[in-house]
């Protein structure tokens, strides 16, 4: 799989604003995506060293426009850290 379509977009929360100080990041990545993937992606296309992968599939959520009802699409989040001393400039400036 190439590195581009492996990472989708960073998220940026709460969440994920707390966790850049402990040197982790999000980001939405390719539900076929396992996390040998995810690593070799950001290090290929931040030029970082990732330490651990973490990784959590989302279900969609059920949603509702008056008589019609479905389902939001649902998604697979990768929360990666990096080596100490190490950043992602693109997200640090957000």
């Amino acid at each position: 799989m190439r590195h581009e379509k492996v990472i989708r977009k960073a998220l940026i929360t709460e969440k994920a604003d707390r966790l850049r100080e402990m040197n982790c990041y999000q980001f939405e990545v390719a539900p076929n995506a396992n996390k040998h993937d995810i690593k070799e992606a950001v290090e290929k296309l931040f030029n970082v060293t990732v330490i651990d992968v973490k990784t959590a599939n989302f279900r969609g959520k059920p949603k509702r426009l008056g008589l019609s009802s479905g389902y939001k699409t649902g998604y697979k989040k990768a929360t990666v850290t990096l080596k100490s001393g190490q950043k992602i400039e693109l997200i640090e400036g957000v």
